[in-house]
């Protein structure tokens, strides 16, 4: 077994606690680990009617067209319910009917419990809950430019992912560590998840075999029985449609074992318009919005009340070259829409910090922010590919994971309630400093000053001229050093010596059993 195989033993249950390290200056200032809420009233870009009507012609899709369903235990459990089967293809018709039985055993909130429970999260409501980027195979830094992914950038990828207050839980990986074994790069990539992070973890559904190995890990890192861990959601997959109108084998048969262990499952179709969709927004929302109900039908009737998220990746395609586009008008209605059918449905929703633009510049950050913009007003509760996402989802950016942070901490921050009390109302400040003076040194600035403002980390609020004698630092270049300073402070977090033990013989013992067959 060579050395970059094995679980490197951890020396984290041995490193220094908070209090130890307080005296030690931060690479960066940054807001405290919060779960925030929406304060403003949703963006509803269509009337009750149109919603309506995306809703009933989902359904005619599923009485009258069909879902494949290419997975025999999903097909014998829908057809137990009542749908019609067509054996040869695997297509599914329901009545509607089910769709409604479904949605009132599925629950519109619930938390996530990861092995530090300080880390729980509320996924649904108002809640807005963020992750860095997932699945890439490509990485890319000002050092060493772009590449395909190791180890060793999955793992400063998740130790970015557990430094920063604004990442709520960790996706997919970060980017796909290629330098490991297919059949065993699970046990090394959750083995990571597990002892560089404490947030809550996704895990893929790639067969039964990942998915069993990522529960039972996810299980004893917490130090928890089996009904233990099956009584309360600790993790959660995704699972994407096939678009159009098909669920395949291997992500059906991870879903249905999670459902079954009491674990969340995400469902979200990859529709995008003019390709895998209609090229209207309406029919691409038509078709994502019936490929979830039917995933919901089967979920659901494999353990009642399975909680579920309703997944949304609507956008379109650049039609001059097939490549998918993101950030576009198209891609923000279609974001806002979706919040409004979760929302008539109560389920939480998922969306993306989605961007096309091939380097952290100027194109990515206002693709970015309208990307954020889009599921903000919508009222997204899980965000996916919030923080470092470039090309598509085919490269994972350090810098713009920085950047990313920084417009995540304004949102945050832009949904703390206004202060309204009479101090806020400032006139005896307005009186103290009177007519042609300034307030920098005001009493009541002073006092305010601290907690009146995030701590940028980005934004250099500086005349040009400091700015040039400064060196003429760009964003992407301030970005890159600032990832270095965190990764050179980096400390992992705290997990007892028994548990991280028997961890590793988990996943030496899978390792020599074989890991996952990389068929299916």
């Amino acid at each position: 077994m060579s050395s970059s195989s094995r679980p490197r033993r951890r020396q984290n249950n041995r490193s220094r606690t908070s209090a130890d390290r307080a005296d030690k200056k931060a690479a960066i200032e940054q807001m405290a680990w919060s779960l925030p809420q929406y304060i403003d009233a949703p963006v509803e870009p269509v009337s009750e009617e149109i919603l309506e009507r995306i809703h009933d012609t989902s359904l005619k899709v599923l009485e009258e067209i069909g879902i494949l369903f290419l997975n025999e235990t999903a097909i014998e459990i829908l057809r137990d319910l009542g749908c019609d089967i067509d054996d040869d293809t695997q297509n599914v018709r329901m009545d509607r009917e089910l769709v409604f039985t479904a949605l009132a055993t599925t629950p519109s909130e619930f938390t996530l419990t990861p092995r530090n429970p300080d880390r729980q999260i509320t996924v649904g409501g108002r809640n807005m809950l963020y992750s860095a980027v997932a699945s890439a195979p490509n990485v890319s830094d000002l050092d060493g430019g772009r590449r395909v992914g190791t180890r060793h950038d999955y793992q400063n990828l998740l130790r970015l992912n557990q430094y920063f207050n604004c990442l709520h839980f960790v996706g997919g990986y970060p980017v796909e560590p290629v330098d490991l074994h297919a059949s065993t790069r699970h046990l090394d990539a959750y083995y990571d998840k597990l002892t560089l992070t404490d947030k809550v973890m996704h895990a893929y559904s790639l067969g039964p075999e990942r998915i069993e190995d990522a529960m039972e890990m996810v299980r004893i890192a917490a130090g928890q029985t089996e009904d233990e861990f099956s009584a309360t959601p600790h993790m959660f997959t995704n699972i994407n449609s096939s678009s159009p109108l098909k669920h395949d084998w291997p992500m059906l048969d991870g879903a249905m074992r999670c459902a079954r262990r009491g674990q969340a499952v995400v469902v979200t179709p990859f529709t995008l318009s003019g390709a895998m969709a209609p090229a209207t927004v309406m029919g691409a929302l038509v078709q994502q919005n019936a490929e979830f109900l039917a995933s919901l039908v089967l979920m659901q009737a494999v353990r009642k009340g399975t909680p579920m998220v309703y997944g949304a990746f609507t956008s379109n395609v650049d039609m001059k070259s097939g490549a998918p586009a993101f950030g576009t008008p198209e891609y923000v209605r279609a974001m806002q829409i979706s919040g409004q059918l979760a929302r008539k449905y109560k389920l939480p929703w998922r969306g993306s910090n989605a961007n096309a633009a091939n380097y952290p510049d100027g194109q990515a950050v206002w693709e970015s922010t309208a990307s954020i913009h889009a599921i903000s007003t919508g009222h997204c509760n899980m965000v996916y590919h919030a923080a470092g996402w470039l090309e598509g989802g085919l490269c994972a950016s350090f810098e713009k994971l920085i950047m990313d942070c920084e417009l995540l901490q304004q949102n945050i921050y832009l949904n703390k309630p206004l202060d309204v009390s009479e101090d806020a109302f400032a006139f005896d400040a307005i009186r103290e400093v009177g007519p042609g003076s300034h307030f920098f040194g005001a009493d009541h600035t002073q006092r305010r000053f601290k907690d009146a403002f995030y701590a940028p980390f980005l934004s250099d609020w500086r005349n040009f001229e400091s700015w040039q004698e400064s060196g003429s630092v760009k964003t992407e270049e301030r970005a890159n050093a600032i990832m270095k300073s965190i990764l050179a402070e980096f400390e992992p977090p705290r997990m007892a010596e028994d548990r991280h033990e028997e961890l590793t013989a988990f996943v030496e013992r899978r390792r020599a059993e074989g890991g996952a067959p990389t068929d299916f």
